[in-house]
């Protein structure tokens, strides 16, 4: 202990109001279990609807076992506080080298100017210049990104000492900029302010020059030796590996504007082949992780993705007071920031907040041993990441790692070119034991429940002043392929030896496994909401009841279940910061996602599994045209594009309004009021899936703009929703449950 400061670094606190919360579980539950042998005293008679009403029965189970998993993350949660004047206190320069990854994969999707922002955010951390060393990982290999961060890397030198000087907050110079359009009107700062922007639009200007031209000038090639790597030859999957230290933090002439060190900066492209496969993500980090610790060792390591800048200066700090504690820190194997975004709407149109994601579930998986990796705004120990084992005897603190000092630049560009060849890893425990695992489109989450089930324990931290923030998908087709690709990953690891319930048997606390199961089981989520969103609607059309009746006693737990659950989860998004149409968005993309991401993302995993199919990661666009970020800001829900997610949406939502309508004439001009108490609550199922979809008929006979409804989607949903009539009766055919 480096003295002084007394007290945890930081500390831990349950949530309020359990008791009420675990009463309404509880009788939730006893009300889910109702519903359960209500179906199962009821059952038709075989050529009565038995099967359909059996698949009802299915999809309630499924429903009702899956409420369960989710009450796991609610029933223990916790919340933590650093102190970071005592870590500052106690430990002062001993702290360790910190090694930051920022991961970017294609400049045409992933613009230079904003990966070099994030680079720029992480390069200003109040920490130790001497300590901080950031990496780029280009999964291009692409000259425009090199240029972007040889830019970045001159610019450094004024960006760091302004930001330090004047306690600029977030440390990103696009995002600083745009939150201070109108700088100080005088003095010192005024002046520095407006030679600093100055100097970010011109080099913004010169890097977007760049891209837009489709490659780097001769004139700019001359000022870096490294554009001697890029030749005609060179592509995104067929380069030599390259690697080049920008600025080596251990020289002493590598000084920023006022004199001080500078943090080191790597540019990194591993090397690729067309008939190597290079394992996506994964394979970026690992190599990162190699090449880091040859050249600078940190025994912490922050990944990012290259859109979430740091919107925190202090956060290293924060990290750090959870690994260096004195009681707890031998324990903890990585701490969880949220993924937070800078640019969504002021109702969340796509739900991309995630908010009852970090704000409510991983706060209780915290409370079971920590929370999933989620693949960036994270803090590892390296040695975690690289395969140790927990040993539950040694309470020492994280150790500060010597950097190699004696070594030239062009020996350690040398040394960590060879780690990163297509062949180093063969034969080798990387991708295995060693790193982040590979053969998984979800490598972070499959990462992080090997490292708990050796021992480790993770940390969710969710600061009052968000530690990164990034950019969220702009159209509907963005997220819901962003989460098929989760969903399809996790749903993989689920049907793998490392499901949660099986390889964290023993290993993992129950409550956390089944945290975990919530995430691996969206996929399958998708069949039993498919049949809800379907089946009572057709019978609805034709006057056939699959719930009981409101006079009957039987009614009561269905009418609890839905509306207590209801109620309470619009108290619980309120409570966390929603809007109520902010919440009311989150249950259209709830149900889109289930009818669309997820039912592709299982069929996909399937096909996987019996070898007709092959997994492939799928970058989210982080750029769009001015017309649709206007539709965007608008909160204009996008489709714009053909799309067979969006066939299924059309499809279900014209169905339901085609079953909504017949149910409404057969109740107001055959059989009158009298056909409500069989029916409502089929009545409610097909209204709200209506009401939910009100944007899909919005997109297809209202609007004309670029992103309406395709027309070919409108015609086919219309023609497939109008069988509905056509389906003969007999076969839905059930007798009346008095």
């Amino acid at each position: 202990m480096g003295g002084g400061g007394e007290g945890p670094l930081f500390e831990t606190k349950g949530g309020k109001g359990r008791f009420w919360y675990k009463l309404y579980a509880c009788s939730v539950f006893v009300g889910v279990c109702l519903i359960w042998v209500y179906r199962a005293i009821h059952i038709p008679k075989l050529g009565e609807g038995r099967w359909i009403w059996l698949a009802l029965f299915g999809a309630e189970l499924w429903f009702g076992f899956y409420w369960v998993l989710n009450q796991s993350v609610r029933w223990n949660p916790v919340y933590r506080h650093t102190f970071k004047e005592r870590l500052s206190q106690r430990y002062q320069d001993k702290l360790p080298n910190v090694d930051v990854f920022v991961c970017t994969a294609d400049p045409m999707i992933e613009p230079p100017a904003m990966v070099i922002n994030t680079v720029l955010s992480v390069m200003a951390y109040e920490y130790s210049p001497e300590k901080l060393s950031v990496y780029l990982s280009d999964d291009a290999g692409s000259e425009l990104t090199f240029y972007a961060l040889l830019e970045a890397s001159c610019f450094a030198k004024s960006w760091i000492p302004f930001c330090k000087k004047f306690k600029v907050e977030p440390r990103s110079p696009a995002a600083y900029f745009k939150e201070e359009r109108i700088g100080p009107k005088d003095g010192l700062q005024a002046a520095e302010w407006e030679k600093t922007k100055s100097l970010y639009t011109e080099m913004e200007n010169r890097i977007n020059d760049v891209v837009k031209f489709g490659k780097v000038s001769e004139n700019i090639r001359q000022q870096h030796r490294g554009f001697l790597e890029w030749n005609r030859a060179t592509t995104s999957q067929d380069h030599q590996a390259i690697l080049h230290i920008f600025i080596d933090g251990r020289d002493k002439n590598a000084i920023d504007d006022e004199g001080f060190t500078l943090p080191t900066l790597v540019y990194m492209a591993r090397e690729k082949r067309p008939y190597r496969h290079h394992n996506f993500k994964a394979g970026a980090m690992n190599s990162l992780l190699k090449v880091s610790s040859e050249i600078s060792n940190g025994a912490v390591i922050l990944n990012v993705d290259c859109d979430m800048y740091s919107n925190n200066s202090e956060t290293i700090k924060d990290a750090l007071c959870f690994f260096m504690d004195e009681e707890k820190g031998h324990e903890i194997a990585y701490v969880q920031l949220p993924q937070l975004f800078n640019n969504i709407t002021k109702n969340d149109i796509y739900g991309s907040l995630l908010a009852l994601v970090f704000k409510v579930d991983f706060h209780g998986l915290d409370g079971y041993g920590g929370p999933l990796y989620v693949g960036s705004g994270c803090f590892h120990r390296r040695d975690c990441l690289c395969g140790k084992q927990f040993n539950g005897t040694c309470k020492a603190a994280i150790q500060v790692k010597d950097r190699n000092m004696e070594a030239s630049v062009s020996t350690l560009e040398e040394r960590a070119k060879s780690l990163i060849t297509c062949t180093y890893e063969d034969n080798t425990e990387w991708g295995k034991e060693m790193g982040l695992k590979y053969g998984c489109p979800v490598e972070d989450v499959i990462t992080g429940l090997a490292i708990q089930c050796r021992g480790w324990k993770s940390i969710y931290f969710n600061p009052s002043r968000a530690g990164f923030l990034g950019v969220a998908p702009v159209t509907l087709a963005q997220t819901l392929v962003q989460h098929k690709r989760w969903s399809e990953g996790d749903f993989q690891i689920f049907l793998s030896r490392y499901c949660p319930f099986l390889y964290g048997k023993r290993k993992l606390k129950l409550g956390l496994q089944m945290g975990y199961s919530i995430y691996c089981l969206w996929a399958p989520c998708s069949f039993s909401t498919l049949y809800y969103v379907i089946i009572p609607s057709f019978t609805l059309l034709h006057g056939i009841s699959l719930f009981p009746k409101v006079c009957d006693i039987w009614f009561v737990p269905f009418s609890y279940v839905i509306t207590a659950t209801t109620i309470f989860n619009l108290w619980e998004a309120l409570s966390i910061g929603y809007t109520m149409k902010q919440w009311w968005n989150e249950q259209r993309m709830y149900l889109f996602k289930r009818l669309a991401s997820y039912s592709f993302a299982f069929i996909d995993t399937i096909l996987k599994h019996l070898g007709l199919n092959k997994s492939t990661f799928i970058i989210t666009a982080k750029v769009a045209d001015d017309e649709v970020l206007k539709r965007y800001e608008q909160e204009i829900m996008e489709f714009g594009s053909p799309s067979p997610m969006f066939t299924v949406l059309a499809t279900l939502a014209m169905l339901n309004l085609v079953c909504l309508i017949g149910g409404t004439k057969r109740l107001v001009l055959d059989e009158g009021i009298g056909l409500l108490g069989p029916m409502l609550l089929q009545f409610v199922l097909c209204g709200s899936v209506v009401l939910i979809n009100m944007p899909v008929y919005q997109a297809m006979f209202f609007r004309n703009d670029a992103g309406c409804m395709p027309t070919s989607i409108t015609l086919t949903s219309v023609a497939l929703a109008m069988l509905a009539y056509i389906v003969p009766e007999q076969y839905f055919r059930f007798p009346r449950i008095s």
